[in-house]
């Protein structure tokens, strides 16, 4: 699983950065991705980040990526009731 979270002061800057990683994973707080992890996926993040909005960035911006193994994700503890948090669809 890859994490990413990040802190935009321009609103355009940080609605376009949702955007974009809304196509590869899914939003599990304001700020904060869950994306299934390949090293194909996070090298074409990093790359994106790198040639499209890294030039964008100011002194107040920031982005952080966390790569974690299986073994990593299966230690996370969730508390509370996460609003954005997916909920399961069941088709008949």
């Amino acid at each position: 699983m890859i994490i990413v979270c990040y802190d935009f002061s321009n609103d355009k800057l940080r609605a376009q950065f949702a955007k974009f990683l809304d196509k590869h994973g899914r939003k599990v707080q304001y700020s904060v991705y869950e994306i299934k992890h390949s090293r194909r996926m996070m090298d074409n993040i990093l790359e994106e980040i790198e040639h499209t909005f890294k030039r964008r960035f100011t002194s107040s911006d920031s982005v952080l990526i966390f790569q974690m193994c299986e073994a990593d994700v299966k230690k996370i503890v969730r508390y509370g009731f996460p609003s954005l948090e997916e909920k399961e669809v069941l088709c008949f």
